[in-house]
């Protein structure tokens, strides 16, 4: 593979990608400095926003939300004990709109007061030097949406004026009833605000008032409640705020309703419990008195003192049945009261939780149907009776209070078989008491009822102490375990982070900018463009892109870069000419370009001088006779000048007649004359040659500057006049595609012998040629191209 093939195929490295953009690094430098101030900007003005958070252990409750230690029917039941709620569902009472709401009217969250600054507008929380109370509140049928934000600016110690963001009210006391169109309050001064309102002259204060359930559904948005610990109870409790010290009393209050809220509900079920026990003591103590009574008459009516002596032999072995025909006795009245007091209502409504002694099993299905009906009232506070849950919930407890009427009727009938059992034990030693007097057997009836209604009345008075000693000591449902606190660095906006991204952005910018410029740019920018869209023909200069104001002639002994770089061209081409021509021939040099406006005329102008320079006689010819610019290099006196066309057209013209002394020494100039109407016929005439041949004759070089190759035939068809073509290229003016014509001319041989010049290149952008220009040349490059390279 040949190395211009290599060279083809070859990725540039990651110097020369880098150099584009290491060529603008002032660019890169002030788009950092302008995103670190505007991010600086944005932090001196923006509110920060801190984390508080919250450490809190939801305890654990007893199926009929007792304590462990103070439930009072623990030893009762009758059903396998069903699993209690899950702790999500504690969470999601932990963050209702219900509670949250208690909690906002607790703390007073609903009104809002803020002091206005020069930029931004901050929260005064908790101690505001000034306190409003909205006295229209108290009306049921008032609005409170209708309640303005209020702007307070404090004029002194007594007085205050009022306005919002629509008009002026005017200048009030403090204490003072203010009425407005649609709200009236009171405003006073602060009494634990120390300062006193002198210190806050000229303050202006901003105090607005939002309803309770619009910032409870914003405070829902806000908590965040996560259970950090699997298989755990303890919970974090997260919020972010603006105001440390608000959000932390929003935390800490928020457990401490919530804790009543479960007492609340702690205390319905012992409430019901201790009805239930005091209306069953009341019977009791009826059903009791009338036994002692009937006792009492029975031994007056039979004058009786002893009758257990007489009779204690046989009763010591009947002591055992009678003993369990007692607790029979005792379970079965247990059994129908409760039945009793179940078939009473079919309304949804706590049960109690107390049932009789040694029924465990019953105590926790009471229970877990009390829980069922506490969630099912807790749900109609949020909700309707259509909502799904709650039917759902209600068929639960319907079909659980069957359930627990069908069971009931189970261990009732149970009992009695098992009392019709003993009975019949009892029946043997009825026997044996067939020969005690009649008053005996009737006289121990009586006392039997008298132990169950004793036993039955001491068990529910026991109870009863029970119930009282819950209600004095209901434990909290959730502990702190750590109270809320807030991070001492705001979470919000991030310095680092926000540095480093305007940083990173300040990189970019620039980056993409420049990156999508040469991404969009189709034009010629440097030699390396060139030379990979023509890679056979050779670049024998570079021009320097010349500013309006600066000299666009080269001047004897100059030393500008625009100098250096046409004499770097002039020792090109002299070797450019090395074995094709012996060097006292004189050469000609045809200058043209892909289209109008790449500075070929510039080119071949300076080429000219550059060459006189030397010693060289030197002719300047303007072929391009439909556009010609080389009058412009000339006195006015000699621009009207005949020239190129006239000596073609005129038969009797001499060359001299047709040259024109410069005011440069060795250069002459020939103009391109009047111009024609036919300027490709006149071109095409044999004269043409003879005038090239004269000029030939009397210099040592030849310039012709030719039309533009494309738009126009006129240099193709004197092409073949030339040694050497010039084909001038402008940097950030020619596009790449147009590289496609000289490069099609060349292999149909329409051009020859075909050098580039490229016009028009920024300092960054030369080759290794112009630096030498650069170097020894005594112009320095400006303060704005050495700032941003071009």
């Amino acid at each position: 593979m040949s190395q211009e093939l290599k060279n083809e195929f070859e990725e540039p490295s990651i110097k020369e990608l880098l150099v584009p953009y290491t060529r603008k690094w002032f660019w890169f430098m002030v788009s950092i400095i302008i995103t670190l101030v505007a991010s600086y900007i944005y932090l001196r003005y923006t509110t920060p926003k801190y984390e508080t958070k919250a450490t809190v252990l939801i305890k654990e409750r007893t199926d009929n939300g007792l304590s462990a230690d103070l439930d009072p029917f623990k030893n009762l039941g009758i059903f396998k004990r069903f699993s209690k709620g899950k702790l999500e569902n504690e969470l999601a009472i932990l963050n209702s709109r219900r509670i949250i709401s208690k909690v906002i009217e607790e703390l007073d969250f609903n009104i809002k007061y803020e002091v206005e600054g020069r930029v931004i507008t901050n929260e005064v929380y908790p101690n505001s030097p000034i306190r409003i109370i909205y006295t229209s509140l108290s009306d049921l049928n008032y609005d409170p949406s209708t309640i303005p934000k209020l702007k307070v600016n404090i004029l002194s110690d007594t007085q205050f004026n009022l306005s919002n963001e629509e008009e002026e009210f005017g200048v009030f006391n403090f204490g003072d009833k203010v009425s407005l169109a649609t709200v009236e309050f009171v405003l006073t001064p602060n009494d634990e605000f120390k300062d006193g309102l002198e210190s806050l002259i000229g303050k202006i204060f901003m105090i607005s008032y939002k309803e309770t359930i619009a910032l409870a559904l914003a405070y829902q948005e806000k908590i965040e409640i996560i259970n950090d610990v699997d298989n755990s109870n303890v919970v974090s409790i997260n919020m972010q705020s603006s105001v440390k010290a608000k959000a932390e009393d929003f935390i800490n209050e928020l457990v401490h309703q919530y804790n009543l809220d479960a007492a609340e509900d702690i205390n319905l079920i012992a409430h019901k419990t201790a009805e239930f026990i005091d209306s069953r003591i009341e019977i009791i103590i009826k059903d009791l008195d009338s036994v002692e009574t009937n006792k009492e008459e029975f031994k007056i009516d039979n004058h009786l003192t002893d009758i257990e002596t007489e009779s204690q032999i046989v009763l010591a072995g009947a002591t055992e049945y009678n003993n369990k025909q007692v607790e029979y006795y005792t379970q079965i009245e247990v059994m129908e009261s409760l039945l009793e007091y179940l078939n009473k209502s079919d309304s949804i409504e706590l049960l109690p939780a107390n049932v009789g002694e040694g029924e465990g099993e019953l105590n926790s299905s009471i229970s877990y149907y009390n829980q069922l009906v506490l969630e099912h009232n807790r749900l109609l506070r949020n909700s309707t009776d259509q909502n799904p849950i709650v039917i759902n919930i209600e068929n639960q407890i319907i079909n659980y209070r069957a359930s627990i009427i069908e069971s009931l009727n189970n261990k009732r009938n149970a009992l009695k078989v098992a009392l019709r059992d003993i009975n019949k034990q009892e029946y043997k030693f009825n026997d044996r008491l067939s020969k005690v007097p009649a008053q005996e057997k009737y006289f121990r009836e009586i006392v039997r009822q008298q132990e169950i209604k004793e036993e039955l009345y001491i068990f529910l008075l026991k109870q009863r102490e029970e119930a009282s000693i819950k209600l004095a000591t209901t434990t909290l449902k959730a502990k702190i375990i750590d109270v809320a606190l807030s991070s001492k660095e705001p979470i919000s906006p991030n310095k680092r982070v926000i540095y480093m991204g305007a940083s990173l952005i300040g990189l970019l910018m620039p980056f993409l900018f420049i990156y999508t410029r040469d991404l969009l740019n189709t034009k010629v920018e440097n030699r390396k463009d060139v030379e990979k869209e023509l890679k056979n023909l050779s670049l024998v200069g570079e021009i320097p892109n010349i500013k309006g104001n600066a000299d666009h002639i080269v001047r004897v002994n100059d030393r500008s870069v625009l100098a250096e770089s046409f004499r770097i061209l002039r020792t090109n081409l002299q070797y450019f000419f090395i074995n094709k021509m012996k060097d006292e021939e004189s050469k000609s040099i045809f200058v043209t370009s892909t289209i109008k406006g790449e500075g070929k005329t510039l080119v071949a102008f300076n080429l000219a001088l550059t060459l006189s320079y030397s010693g060289n006689k030197v002719a300047l010819v303007g072929a391009d006779i439909r556009n010609p610019q080389l009058q412009r290099y000339l006195p006015k006196k000699d621009r009207k000048h005949q020239g190129l066309t006239e000596y073609l057209v005129k038969k009797d013209l001499r060359i001299d007649d047709v040259i024109v002394p410069s005011e440069f020494n060795n250069v002459d100039i020939v103009l391109s004359g009047v111009i024609p109407p036919n300027p490709a016929e006149l071109l095409l005439q044999d004269r043409v040659g003879e005038f090239f041949d004269e000029l030939k004759d009397l210099y040592d070089y030849v310039i012709v500057d030719t039309a533009p190759s494309m738009l126009v035939t006129d240099t193709l068809l004197i092409n073949k006049y030339a040694d050497v073509t010039l084909y001038v290229i402008k940097a950030n003016h020619t596009d790449r595609k147009l590289l496609e014509f000289p490069k099609e001319a060349i292999d149909d041989g329409r051009l020859n012998n075909v050098a580039l010049v490229l016009n028009g290149v920024t300092m960054n952008n030369f080759g290794y040629g112009n630096k030498y220009g650069y170097a020894y040349s005594k112009e320095k490059p400006s303060l704005k191209e050495r700032i941003f390279g071009s």
